[in-house]
């Protein structure tokens, strides 16, 4: 066996062999011999089958497996002569080529490993910000709103017209072609206008409209509406305002702290509002986090830290990423890049910057996080799937099992971790106003 090793960069190498025949030969005897101690063959005792017998009866199974004994046997010499532990690999290695004639094997082997990350000062590249200021109208107005939020309904004495926001208490009678449908009909229904309750056009015909105002409103079911036998049809509904309420007016004081503050001892307005500031401030500082400073720290890794990419990788999130393309296209432009193999290349070259991007970013990550001893355990994705299937009102043990089932969960896990670190390097930085 001749092997020729050859290590490309920190993290792609590349062995060539070249495997006689004699060695195929000698693999599919000591496979055979072994093969006469176990196999179950009619006609002979186990033990006693002879090496030809099973030779037959195998047959190209045996080149088969004493071919792949050869390659295994490159692969390991390769490592060996390129001093690459079998940890630092990534993926499978992939055999670009196998060229078989009469009396050898010539193989190239192509392997990636797991680049190693300087990563320098990484600190000095992460920079001070400030902190979002929250100020007493922002505080003011989120209490209001939770306020609201419980606050009773109560009767406009006022004989004014409707507004948006307002709830009327309305009669309605609906008909299609003169005719009443099923559940287009009630009394003293509660609508909140502007809310998006009823089919498009009905709220904003009511807007406007008295206590005691009757009238005619005319509207047209939406194509998709879940009523087949309603879909895509005009309708009319004859409506009667009844009365016009809103949400009773609220005082900022202790007293409705006291209503708000369940489970808190501290119950005084002073203390609501110092709650909901820090409230409203994390929310500030996650849309900051997520919309500016995240994305704009990873880009600079990004661009700052410089090292080998494993190719297979680089190749694989390319193919994510075109056959996301081509379900965007045609079946003609498809058909196009079937036939224009160079087309087809000039596509995928297309999407290979950012593919670059995407995996330098996974490495540089993963070495954060083995620097900052960041991790993340299962039971911690299990618990945000939990809580965001809580939050949507649906089950959170279905959606945990349908995340783990179509695989995702190392990737939300991965997600998580991305999070922690960068999190974790901006928390260092932030400045007091």
């Amino acid at each position: 066996m001749e092997i020729k090793s050859n290590k490309i960069n920190g993290a792609n190498a590349e062995i060539k062999a070249i495997i006689s025949m004699d060695e195929v030969n000698a693999n599919i005897n000591k496979i055979a011999k072994n093969l006469t101690k176990t196999a179950k063959v009619d006609g002979f005792r186990k033990g006693k089958v002879p090496v030809a017998t099973i030779k037959k009866q195998y047959g190209e199974r045996l080149v088969q497996d004493a071919e792949a004994e050869a390659l295994r046997d490159v692969l390991s010499k390769g490592l060996a002569e390129l001093n690459i532990s079998n940890d630092s690999l990534i993926g499978e290695p992939n055999i670009s080529q196998f060229d078989k004639s009469d009396d050898k094997i010539e193989v190239t082997v192509r392997i990636a490993m797991r680049p190693a990350v300087e990563l320098g000062d990484y600190a000095a590249m992460v920079k001070d910000f400030d902190k979002p200021v929250v100020n007493d109208e922002a505080i003011d107005g989120r209490i209001k709103d939770l306020a609201q939020a419980q606050a009773p309904l109560v009767n406009v004495e006022e004989n004014r017209k409707l507004e948006s926001g307002d709830t009327a208490l309305i009669d309605f009678e609906g008909s299609i072609d003169g005719v009443i449908f099923e559940g287009g009909t009630a009394e003293d229904f509660a609508l909140k206008l502007g809310s998006g309750q009823f089919i498009p056009g009905f709220e904003d015909q009511v807007v406007g409209m008295k206590r005691g105002d009757e009238a005619v409103i005319k509207v047209t079911f939406p194509e998709n509406y879940g009523g087949k036998e309603l879909a895509g049809k005009d309708a009319e509904f004859k409506v009667k305002v009844n009365q016009i309420q809103v949400k009773e007016e609220v005082e900022l004081n202790d007293e409705l702290a006291v209503k708000l503050l369940q489970g808190e001892e501290n119950k005084t307005l002073e203390n609501l509002r110092a709650l909901v500031k820090t409230q409203i401030e994390n929310e500030e500082l996650g849309k900051l986090y997520n919309d500016e400073l995240k994305p704009a720290l990873l880009e600079a890794f990004v661009e700052n830290l410089k090292f080998d990419l494993p190719e297979f990788v680089v190749d694989q999130e390319i193919d994510m990423a075109l056959n996301k393309k081509a379900g965007e296209m045609s079946e003609e432009e498809i058909n196009e890049l079937r036939e224009n193999t160079d087309k087809l290349t000039e596509l995928r070259e297309t999407f290979r910057a950012d593919a670059e991007k995407s995996v330098r970013a996974t490495f540089i990550i993963d070495a954060l996080a083995q620097a900052q001893n960041v991790k993340v355990s299962e039971q911690e994705v299990m618990q945000t799937i939990y809580y965001e299937a809580m939050q949507m009102g649906q089950d959170p043990q279905a959606s945990y099992d349908h995340y783990k089932k179509a695989g995702y969960i190392p990737a939300i896990q991965m997600s998580m971790v991305e999070d922690k670190v960068l999190s974790g390097l901006l928390n260092s930085k932030i400045k007091e106003a």
